[in-house]
């Protein structure tokens, strides 16, 4: 490079004594990078004499591809310092839905605040798929509800959260002081679909005992549409919860042995993210939810009586 440049400034100003000034080099060390490059290309680029310098014809067609290797460089140097102060970039992220919904859009408008020309690939899809895409590349790193430690990924612990009755205000659970599992499993249930973390948790936490199971759905709004409509109720992890602040619903918190979602943030092993990449996944490991806001609005109503025996 530091030849092109020489033979560059030569071109453009005729004069060995003033092109080795402007770059910044003696004369002898300026007029041994000219040489250099001539012997390198087995051509003579100028033609020199005491009064004057002028490219041969093929230094002025050298010149083109010159120019516009040098101006590549720069552009490639242009490109990696605004990578590093994060003026550019690209981040993928993959992550469960409710956390797409609920928590993600507050971390993303404090990183897009301050690094407004990065741009933010969301995926809002379940656990396995989340993985995957990070195993292909497709994503930089993962919130998902498995733990993914393998060859290729990494997990780490991100969070937790418990899971809550959700039933109508006026449902007969809603009432009771202690909820056990016997006694949900006594109504019609709003399931979600088996390959959602939410059903999966559920499953091996309840087993044997199995629910009247109305109907499975894929969405949460499905879900709370159908549990607020009086078809059923349904148990949700709090992170969910913010889907079904609605009139006419209430949460109830469940302390069960085992009801417990675990987060892992993933990304691949030996692999280097991103700058901006690495920016955002700091930010996102040091800002796990608030449960306690997302607790915070009053939705129980107030217990009037202990659980009934049931056999």
């Amino acid at each position: 490079m530091r030849q092109l440049q020489a033979f560059v400034a030569l071109a453009d100003l005729r004069s060995f004594t003033r092109a080795a000034a402007q770059c910044h080099l003696s004369q002898p060390a300026f007029s041994a990078l000219i040489g250099q490059l001539e012997t390198a290309l087995g051509l003579r680029l100028f033609d020199r004499s005491t009064r004057h310098v002028a490219p041969t014809p093929e230094g002025l067609e050298f010149e083109a591809s010159a120019r516009r290797v040098l101006a590549e460089f720069d552009a490639a140097l242009a490109g990696v310092s605004e990578q590093r102060a994060l003026r550019r970039g690209r981040v993928s992220i993959a992550l469960l839905p409710s956390l797409a919904a609920g928590w993600l859009p507050g971390i993303l408008r404090d990183y897009r605040a301050a690094h407004p020309g990065v741009e933010i690939a969301v995926a809002d899809v379940l656990s396995e798929p989340c993985v995957e895409l990070v195993r292909q590349g497709q994503a930089d790193f993962a919130l998902a509800a498995v733990r993914a430690d393998t060859q290729e990924l990494r997990a780490e612990p991100f969070c937790s959260d418990d899971f809550h009755l959700v039933c109508p205000a006026e449902h007969p659970l809603a009432r009771l002081r202690e909820i056990r599992p016997r006694d949900v499993a006594a109504y019609p249930f709003v399931h979600m679909a088996r390959n959602s973390s939410v059903r999966q948790y559920l499953d091996a936490a309840l087993h044997p005992l199995q629910m009247q199971t109305l109907m499975e759905v894929d969405q949460l709004a499905t879900a709370m549409g159908m549990v607020r409509a009086g078809l059923g109720v349904s148990m949700m992890p709090a992170l969910t919860l913010f889907h079904f602040a609605q009139p006419g619903l209430v949460t109830r918190p469940l302390v069960w042995s085992g009801l417990k979602r675990r987060i892992y943030l993933v990304r691949r092993r030996e692999r280097s993210l991103s700058l901006a990449a690495q920016a955002l996944y700091e930010r996102v490991k040091s800002s796990p939810p608030d449960l306690t806001k997302t607790l915070a609005a009053p939705r129980r109503p107030r217990p009037a009586r202990a659980a009934p025996a049931r056999t």
